[in-house]
């Protein structure tokens, strides 16, 4: 008889780190709301570690379930979609207005695409390591850490503001809905003999984020959103440079 309830107690645990995650990104709206665009950042970033924590928290616990995948999407539409978007919006596109608010749709609207995406994929098991295109938890961080690096780094001009937050949210929706190969943490356990190195750098990266956090931060997310651009950008290099010994071997120059 005591088997179903720890079930349910096992069930329960990610099911209640997803709510906190919801619970966050509607704190960000508030805060949006209020003006205060700094708590609206951070309360993305608590935002991402509860999605994180309920991701691992289901894998270790072997209660990942269809419902706990549904319900994961839903906070994640408006924790990283909804609370991001308004957050850009407020803090630099609405000077520009109707556009300002056209490229907020535009972000919202990819990162629902991208998770009805992943639903898809991971249902028919066609979803591998490598995620396809930009998980829109990075995308949701480069604006949080953005307006943080803005407030206590780097000031950004209210003329610049609106060029920045076009160009910069326009591409996050881009990368989010391409097929852009984006590497998971899962994929580290893969390659055993790396474990060490691995472990070095993720200190290095902790004791850089511990010290500095208002700017590793921002550095962090935007290195992984660059890191897939950037591989896909090595391949297509690689490519042309694997073709073109055969193709200067034909006589005469012409291509089979």
């Amino acid at each position: 008889m005591k088997q179903p309830k720890k079930r349910r107690m096992v069930y329960l645990i990610p099911n209640l780190l997803t709510t906190g995650n919801l619970f966050s990104g509607l704190a960000s709206i508030l805060f949006v709301f209020n003006g205060d665009y700094g708590a609206a950042a951070i309360a993305i970033l608590v935002a991402i570690v509860f999605d994180v924590l309920d991701g691992t928290s289901a894998r270790l616990m072997k209660s990942t379930s269809d419902f706990g995948l549904q319900y994961d999407s839903l906070a994640d539409v408006v924790a990283f979609g909804v609370a991001p978007g308004l957050l850009m919006y407020s803090w630099a596109l609405s000077p520009p207005k109707m556009l300002g608010a056209a490229v907020m749709f535009a972000f919202v609207a990819c990162g629902a695409l991208r998770l009805a995406r992943h639903n898809v994929l991971a249902t028919t098991g066609g979803e591998g390591k490598p995620f396809t295109g930009l998980p829109i938890p990075g995308a949701a961080g480069v604006i949080a850490t953005l307006v943080i690096f803005a407030q206590h780094v780097m000031p950004i001009g209210e003329n610049v503001k609106p060029i920045l937050g076009i160009v910069l949210t326009l591409v996050l929706a881009f990368l989010m809905v391409s097929t852009f190969r984006y590497r998971s943490l899962k994929e580290l356990k893969t390659q055993e003999h790396h474990h060490f190195n691995y472990l070095v750098y993720a200190v290095l990266i902790l004791m850089a984020v511990l010290a500095y956090p208002q700017a590793m931060l921002f550095v962090v997310f935007a290195a992984y959103t660059l890191s897939g651009v950037l591989e896909q950008g090595w391949k297509l290099v690689a490519g042309i440079m694997g073709k073109k010994p055969a193709e200067e071997g034909t006589p005469n120059g012409f291509h089979k």
